[in-house]
C-alpha cells in the first residue's frame, strides 16, 4: 500500500522518507511527524496519517500533538532561561524561593536535585483523589509536607507527574507568572513556534486524537517510588474532561506542539542558543543545563540513567542518535525532542498512536539513526 508523505527532504534524507512510510505501511502509525533542523535551518520536514481515529481528518501542519513528558525539556529550558537572567540559580535551595517545600526535611534540597529527579517525590504514595491533580495550589501544598521517598541525592527515580508542579511552582514564584504564559509571551509567540503548556480552547480544534497503547509500558520490578509515580489509582489526572486536561498547565505532561516548533526549540540549544536571529539561552547556560547532574540506576525507571538539569542526556542509552553530548526527553507514547550541540542538530517526533516504550520507541530511533547516516 502506498503511502502519501507531506512536508519536504531532500535526497540525502531519502532514507529517512522511506522508512517513514514504511511505519505507516506497517500500521506502526495514525498520524505523525519528524522535523530535523541543521544549524537553525529545517532541513526535513515530513507529516503523514490522520488526526483522528475514525481516519476522517488527515494530518496537517497545523495539527498539534498532546507530547506528554516532552514537555519537560520545555520546562527546563525555562528553568535555564531564570538562571541565565540572573533571578535564579541551580544550587540554591527549593526553600529559598518556596519557603513551605523546607517541610518534612527538605530545607536542603537544590533546585538542581529537583528537576534532576533526586528529590524522592516521585508520587503520592497514600490514597488522594485524582481530581486533586487539576488544583496546583493543593498539589503544591501536598509536595511541600510530603517527606521524600528515599535519601535526596542518593538516586534519581524519575518524576514523571509530580515534576511539573514543582518546577511550576518554582517558577512562578520567580518570574511571578505561571511558566506557561512566560512561554507563550517570550519564546513561543515571539519565535513563531506553534508550542503551547496550557492550550486555548480555540486551539483545541487542532488536537490530534489519541489511539492508546495496546499494552503497559514494562516497569521491571516494581517498588514504592514506581507505584506512587506510575502504578496506583491516583497517580495521574482523571474524573474531569479532555478540555479541562488540555486547559491545564501541567510543565512535566500536557504539552502541545508541532514537531517542527520542538525541533526548532531544541535546534536553537544545539546552535548556541539562537533562534531566527535572537537567543534564547546562552552558550554558557546550554552548556550548564544540559551538563551531567546525577547518573545510575533509576529507582523509577527500568533504565541506567543519566540527568542533567531537567533534561534527559543522550548517553548511556542513546535513545537519539550517536552524540554524547545530545539531550532531550521522551514522552509517553513515543514523542521526542532532542539537541546536538556537537552537530548543531535539533529533532523532534511526534504521533498520536502510543507506543509502550518509556524511551527509545524504535519509530523516531529508525529515523533519527537513518538521519545521522546521511549527515
Amino acid at each position: 500500500m502506498s503511502v502519501e508523505i507531506s512536508g519536504f527532504a531532500p535526497t540525502r534524507f531519502s532514507q529517512v522518507k522511506d522508512l517513514f512510510a514504511a511505519s505507516f505501511a506497517a500500521g506502526e502509525e495514525l498520524g505523525a511527524r519528524f522535523t530535523l533542523v541543521e544549524a537553525g535551518e529545517v532541513v526535513l520536514d515530513l507529516w503523514s496519517g490522520f488526526a483522528d481515529r475514525r481516519r476522517a481528518v488527515a494530518w496537517d501542519e497545523r495539527t498539534l500533538a498532546p507530547v506528554f513528558s516532552t514537555t519537560k525539556a520545555v520546562a527546563s529550558l525555562m528553568i535555564a532561561r531564570l538562571v541565565d537572567a540572573g533571578k535564579l540559580d541551580y544550587g540554591q535551595t527549593v526553600a529559598s524561593v518556596w519557603p513551605e517545600f523546607a517541610q518534612a526535611g527538605k530545607d536542603a534540597v537544590t533546585i538542581e536535585q529537583v528537576i534532576s529527579h533526586q528529590a524522592g517525590l516521585s508520587g503520592f504514595p497514600e490514597p488522594m483523589d485524582p481530581g486533586l491533580w487539576f488544583d496546583p495550589a493543593a498539589i503544591c501544598e501536598k509536595l511541600a509536607a510530603m517527606a521524600p521517598m528515599w535519601p535526596v541525592g542518593t538516586a534519581s527515580g524519575y518524576h514523571p507527574i509530580t515534576i511539573g508542579y514543582i518546577t511550576g511552582e518554582i517558577f512562578r514564584r520567580v518570574d511571578g507568572r505561571t511558566l506557561g504564559t512566560a512561554l507563550a509571551e517570550d519564546v513561543a509567540r515571539p519565535y513563531g513556534l506553534d508550542l503551547w503548556i496550557g492550550l486555548p480552547d480555540a486551539e483545541h480544534g487542532r488536537v490530534a486524537e489519541l489511539q492508546r497503547p495496546s499494552a503497559v509500558p514494562d516497569f521491571g520490578e516494581v517498588n514504592e517510588p514506581t507505584k506512587a509515580a506510575f502504578l496506583t489509582p491516583w497517580s495521574s489526572a482523571s474524573g474531569r474532561g479532555q478540555a479541562d486536561w488540555r486547559r491545564m498547565e501541567i510543565p512535566s505532561a500536557n504539552g502541545h506542539a508541532t514537531a517542527e516548533a520542538l525541533a526548532k526549540l531544541l535546534g536553537a540549544l544545539a546552535n548556541d542558543g539562537w533562534l531566527d536571529g535572537g537567543e534564547i539561552l546562552s552558550p554558557a547556560l546550554i552548556a550548564e543545563a544540559s551538563r551531567e547532574r546525577i547518573r545510575g540506576q533509576d529507582l523509577v525507571l527500568p533504565f541506567f540513567m543519566s540527568w542533567a538539569a531537567g533534561f534527559m542526556r543522550n548517553a548511556p542509552n542513546f535513545p537519539w542518535g550517536p552524540g554524547a553530548r545530545t539531550f532531550g526527553h521522551s514522552g509517553w507514547g513515543g514523542s521526542c525532542a532532542f539537541a546536538d550541540p556537537e552537530r548543531k542538530l535539533g529533532g523532534a517526533y511526534v504521533m498520536n498512536k502510543q507506543g509502550v516504550a518509556l524511551m527509545g520507541d524504535e519509530r523516531p530511533r529508525r529515523l533519527i539513526e537513518a538521519a545521522y547516516a546521511a549527515l
